[in-house]
């Protein structure tokens, strides 16, 4: 019974846990992207790109949908091969393999993305650092929003404007996430590069390298006599 008890103290402490990591993330976020707004950088951002050549917008717009389609993105089905009778071997033939990687990357890539990010957040979880780190952050952010919510502050007889308070929290806080992430990141980014780069390496679908190209017929097909008759009098030459 004791042994039960401890048991299910343990993972009530645990779950308690993630949600109070959970609790500060969402906390962190919420108070950097409502800084954000009231700095004015969204309205920046949005100046910077309306006076970019109109090109550059099309072409900017155009890569962000075609390089993020929910389309892209491959059932387990297809990543995994279920059904397939040989989806994962080694290829031998060093010009096969060139060609099978550079298949696979340009065909599973948004899976690939994928699975880096979930690997990010499953390692942020397990961070405690991070996660103290993170939530400090916040509610460093919602004292300083809270300090100017007059539109400014003074400190030692200087007053700093909303506007400037802000910047420098978004310099200081990206110097701490750079540092409270960075062995997060490339933990992440090595453990997401061995498990795609295999998957890449042994994945077999050049059965699906004609998918892109197929064209859906939509519409009636409307013969008049002269080709009905036609077609009928080919179709029986073949059999015959």
């Amino acid at each position: 019974m004791a042994l039960n008890d401890d048991t299910a103290s343990s993972s009530t402490e645990s779950a308690g846990g993630i949600a109070g990591a959970l609790t500060a993330i969402t906390t962190a976020s919420s108070s950097i992207k409502n800084a954000w707004e009231s700095s004015g950088g969204s309205t920046a951002l949005s100046n910077i790109q309306a006076n970019l050549p109109q090109g550059t917008q099309d072409y900017i717009s155009d890569a962000k949908s075609k390089i993020f389609n929910r389309k892209q993105l491959r059932s387990p089905t297809v990543f995994f091969g279920i059904g397939e009778e040989k989806p994962f071997y080694f290829e031998r033939v060093p010009s096969l393999i060139t060609e099978r990687l550079k298949h696979n990357i340009s065909f599973f890539y948004l899976n690939y993305i994928l699975i880096t990010g979930i690997l990010f957040c499953l390692t942020l979880l397990i961070s405690p650092s991070a996660i103290i780190g993170i939530g400090l952050l916040g509610f460093a952010w919602m004292a300083v929003i809270r300090a100017t919510a007059e539109g400014s502050m003074r400190v030692k007889g200087i007053t700093i404007t909303q506007k400037q308070a802000s910047i420098a929290m978004a310099g200081l806080s990206v110097l701490v996430l750079i540092w409270l992430l960075s062995h997060i990141f490339w933990w992440t980014l090595s453990t997401s590069g061995f498990l795609t780069g295999v998957h890449c390496l042994l994945r077999d679908a050049s059965m699906h390298k004609d998918e892109e190209d197929k064209v859906v017929m939509q519409g009636d097909l409307s013969l008049n006599e002269e080709e009905s008759s036609f077609l009928n009098d080919a179709n029986a030459t073949e059999l015959a």
